[in-house]
């Protein structure tokens, strides 16, 4: 295979990966459900729900660890996908593993 096809080939391959992360969704919880954290592909949060009864005034840094635990969780179920979409991908590129 020529150089100039494989780079086209990478280059059409990297537009469909961006493509797939961009769709992508992940949902993520923490507290047994008392706080859930959507978050797209490109780790933008999309949304954060919480449980009314997390909410006590009194005890406002477990609320803010909650939602902290969520998005760290969302994030990392990005980084997972994307890993495994990548290897997928790369693996339809001959002779590049």
């Amino acid at each position: 295979m020529k150089m100039n096809q494989i780079m086209k080939q990478a280059q059409a391959l990297q537009e469909k990966f961006k493509k797939q992360l961009d769709e992508l969704r992940v949902e993520a919880t923490a507290g047994g459900g008392m706080v859930t954290v959507q978050m797209s592909g490109n780790k933008t949060v999309l949304g954060v729900t919480i449980d009314p009864e997390v909410v006590d005034k009194d005890d406002v840094e477990m609320l803010q660890d909650l939602v902290t635990a969520a998005v760290n969780e969302a994030s990392r179920k990005v980084d997972e996908e994307a890993q495994s979409q990548l290897g997928s991908i790369a693996g339809n590129i001959p002779g590049l593993f």
